[in-house]
């Protein structure tokens, strides 16, 4: 058989490798800024793109799709063509892709800092940028399938099959999330209300994890560990198991994220029990990887690139047994809303994500520049750096999170709650300078990489265009009697099809019943939908992040009923585009907030934190008291609102404004009897309006049962 000759090209793997190595250094940047401001919070430099609210999304944002993104990227235009036998196929393809992705992220990065927000964690951004991903991500499907299609290479390595339900599944999660009705060029809201919201986002968020910052790099650790061990891998039939029970299973588990909330208990427990049996597709897969460096392990002593990746592999089975056993509700009502949930991310992120992006830079670059690595030396300093930065920074928040649930849990023996919220925020200020010191520690290895890699890059000569051969592929191949994974795996697009068909299972199973059953989302009669002042004090909320530091869903526990009142009711959340239940308490919850102080103390807390909180670490909001709310926006938003179905009465937009100015004037001359003298135009006065909206609507449903019961 002729043999034909072709050339991988290497161009678009160093561009993504380069666009891996930049944004890592202004991911954590941007995770240690956020990280000091947590006891340090004049470092957000009272300036509103700088505050923790926007720079904490900027740093998600930045970590999973500029640097994991740009690193599954390199990675699969390496491996692709090689499992292959084929150059990608569409240069032009490759490179819109790489140029579009870089563009999607400079506007994630702008925009967050402007504050243009869905306010959905890791789907922060906004329509247009939604619409931007999808595009580019039709692209990289497009020239990801094509070169599949025109391979020569008959059987589908299990890497490319880990890709292949990558990209179907992304895109699935992507769209379905970003369901939202425009308002103007960059505001829109959520097509889902909060029940609803709260499960599709926690659907995506929780896949988001698992089909872009797992499957991919379980693709990439198939590929790349066994060429660094100079091993095969050490069980193909366990790798086929992996991979179609993890992808049946890990959709389904979203809703372990919101335990003890309003969300429905058939959805909670369907969760649970998801998320436990991840445990052994998780651990399966962290078995073959380190099972593969059987009779290797003298070298992971002397070879940096097996190092990074054992600690990857270890982190990656640490996080998927946390995770899990997180789901388990006696766990969660002890972690969740705590620093225990951020160490447990970071084990992923750091160890897991990180690690096998810095391995896989160590084995690429003196591959295509055809040299050695500069320094095994200066890599192994990176190593421990590394190393030491991830338990500095997740032992100290473990700590944390077990401290701010026993302070927050904590009763007298007179049956009073014994400490006041913000006492266990200051008593874990070291654990929470020790945890920057860890990404420090971490970020500077990075560094010593970045010096390593251009030294190695410097001493060698680009090779652009990898010379190789093979035979092409058969028209028409005879595989005989096989089985009948064999049989979808030598097939891409039936794969995908597959694929898709497994991971839609959960979410329709999970989604359509809380959807389409009345008896999910109970009404509350006194549930009415924000005034136009509270709406746009909602929006400002939302702009500037509150909802990273603050929850608003109060679970049925003693302690929080007693500090917060009532536990939250799913009747509340209905007009709620989109929800705001947050994930973490670095400050008190807010869902009962209405009426609990004067329209001065909100003012003043805005203004100085510290003075009406003495030791907060929330970092002031000046700006609030000088710029002018945009009422012009008013009656689009009301439309887009009626359109989501919130009863306004017909024609309400035109006449929102004035209803505006009227409440917007009562909180002025409020203010101006307790000497604060402020225009009635001001945002601050909006978002005054909204903070002493949020939970009365529940506490006016008790004065009616109580005067009911009165009368009676």
């Amino acid at each position: 058989m002729q043999v034909e000759k072709f050339c991988y090209d290497n161009k678009i793997v160093k561009a993504f490798g380069y666009a891996t190595v930049i944004f890592a250094i202004v991911g954590m940047l941007a995770g240690l800024w956020a990280a000091i401001q947590l006891y340090a919070p004049a470092t957000s430099l009272n300036l509103a793109p700088t505050t923790f609210g926007r720079i904490r999304p900027l740093h998600t944002n930045a970590i999973i799709f500029a640097f994991v993104g740009n690193c599954i990227f390199t990675g699969v235009y390496y491996s692709l063509q090689r499992l292959c036998k084929a150059r990608m196929f569409s240069d032009k393809l490759s490179w819109i892709h790489f140029w579009g992705w870089q563009l999607i992220i400079v506007a994630a990065a702008v925009t967050l800092l402007m504050g243009y927000t869905s306010g959905k964690e890791y789907a922060e951004l906004e329509w247009p940028v939604d619409i931007a991903i999808t595009l580019i991500w039709v692209v990289f499907g497009i020239n990801m399938f094509g070169t599949i299609l025109q391979r020569r290479e008959k059987h589908l390595y299990v890497a490319i099959w880990f890709y292949i339900a990558t990209w179907v599944t992304v895109a699935m999660l992507h769209i379905v999330n970003s369901f939202e009705i425009p308002v103007s060029f960059m505001k829109s809201y959520s097509w889902y209300a909060g029940v609803q919201d709260a499960l599709v986002q926690w659907w995506y968020g929780h896949n988001a994890v698992a089909f872009f910052l797992t499957t991919p790099i379980l693709g990439l650790m198939y590929y790349f560990l066994p060429k660094a061990a100079n091993r095969p891998v050490y069980s193909y039939r366990l790798s086929i198991i992996h991979f179609w029970a993890l992808i049946f299973i890990y959709i389904w588990a979203g809703p372990h994220h919101l335990l003890y909330t309003a969300l429905p208990d058939w959805a909670q427990s369907l969760g649970t029990v998801f998320s436990l049996m991840l445990i052994f597709p998780s651990w399966g897969g962290m078995l073959n990887g380190l099972f593969t460096l059987r009779g290797a392990w003298d070298k992971v002593r002397e070879d940096p690139v097996l190092k990074f990746m054992v600690v990857a592999i270890t982190c990656y089975g640490m996080a998927t047994l946390e995770g899990p056993l997180l789901s388990l509700k006696n766990i969660s009502a002890i972690a969740h809303y705590s620093d225990w949930i951020i160490a447990h991310v970071h084990i992923g992120g750091l160890g897991w994500n990180g690690f096998m992006a810095f391995a896989m830079l160590y084995y690429l670059v003196p591959k295509m520049w055809g040299t050695q690595l500069h320094s095994k030396k200066l890599a192994t300093n990176h190593f421990w750096l590394g190393t030491i930065g991830i338990i500095l920074y997740a032992v100290p928040l473990y700590w944390a999170g077990f401290t701010q649930t026993l302070m927050w849990k904590t009763f007298t023996p007179e049956g009073q709650l014994k400490f006041q919220f913000l006492e266990s925020v200051t008593n874990i200020i070291p654990m929470y300078i020790t945890r920057s010191v860890g990404g420090g520690l971490y970020l500077a290895g990075a560094l010593l990489m970045c010096y390593n890699l251009a030294k190695t890059i410097a001493a060698g000569k680009f090779i652009a265009n990898e010379a190789a051969e093979a035979a092409p592929l058969p028209k028409k191949i005879n595989y005989g009697k096989e089985h009948w994974h064999r049989w979808i795996e030598r097939r891409p697009l039936t794969l995908l099809v597959v694929s898709l068909i497994v991971v839609v299972i959960g979410g329709v199973v999970e989604m359509i019943p809380a959807f389409l059953v009345k008896s999910n989302i109970p009404t509350i009669t006194s549930v009415k939908p924000y005034t136009p002042l509270e709406l746009q004090g909602r929006d400002i909320y939302v702009r500037e992040g509150c909802y990273t530091c603050h929850s608003q869903m109060i679970r049925p526990f003693r302690d929080e009923v007693a500090r917060y009142g009532e536990y939250s009711k799913a009747g509340e959340f209905v007009y709620d585009h989109p929800f705001q239940w947050g994930s973490k308490r670095t400050g008190p919850d807010l869902a009962r907030i209405g009426d609990k102080y004067p329209d001065s103390w909100h003012y003043n807390h805005m203004d100085d934190p510290a003075s009406m909180s003495p030791g907060s670490v929330m970092p002031a909001y000046p700006w609030l008291l000088d710029d002018a709310l945009d009422t012009a926006s008013t009656p689009a938003k009301i439309r887009v609102m009626q359109k989501l179905g919130v009863p306004y009465p017909a024609g309400f937009d035109k006449t929102a404004n004035q209803d505006l100015t009227a409440q917007a004037e009562a909180i002025s001359a409020r203010l101006k009897k307790d000497k604060i003298e402020t225009p009635a135009n001001k945002e601050i006065i909006a978002l005054i309006a909204y903070l002493q909206r949020v939970g009365t609507d529940i506490k006016l449903e008790q004065k009616t049962m109580a005067g009911e019961t009165t009368m009676q």
